[in-house]
């Protein structure tokens, strides 16, 4: 999970994981590792899952966090177009170091459609790229579960 500062990651995780959400922001510092067991068609896949510590003007990620990476998720903030920019920043660096491992853009915030700024327009440009969108809410839990599939699927189809 890599993005700017504040876009969801944690909550989105422990949705995830845990089927929670907690209201209350939690600043994640350097990397917090979550695991999970899942089933791809009838096979466990043991999910460790990087909530790595937002990006902002202060703060970098290290790019030794993805070292290893089997698939990424890029997190942005529909409240907050410039999320969106920081998540397209990491993807170059994200896909440097991992050698192009599948990834997938999580816009989060459904929950707040009033407060939207990414524009439909972005998210069609990247798509047009080959990107793979997926909007999520971590409050409500939209896309949530879906993403995780997705991802898992699209890192089954890369390994074969």
């Amino acid at each position: 999970m890599v993005g700017a500062f504040a876009v969801g990651k944690t909550s989105l995780v422990q949705r995830y994981v845990r089927s929670i959400f907690n209201e209350k922001y939690q600043t994640t510092i350097g990397v917090k590792i979550d695991q999970k067991e899942v089933l791809h068609n009838g096979k466990p896949i043991n999910f460790l899952i990087w909530d790595i510590h937002g990006e902002d003007d202060f703060m970098k990620i290290k790019p030794t966090y993805l070292i290893g990476a089997s698939a990424y998720f890029l997190v942005a903030d529909e409240t907050r177009a410039e999320t969106l920019q920081t998540a397209v920043k990491m993807h170059d660096m994200a896909s440097a170091v991992t050698n192009n491992a599948p990834f997938i853009l999580l816009v989060n915030k459904r929950d707040l459609p009033k407060e939207k700024e990414i524009t439909e327009e972005q998210l069609v440009e990247l798509s047009q790229k080959g990107w793979r969108i997926i909007h999520t809410s971590a409050k409500d839990g939209t896309g949530v579960e879906e993403a995780f599939a997705e991802l898992t699927k699209y890192m089954m189809e890369e390994s074969q």
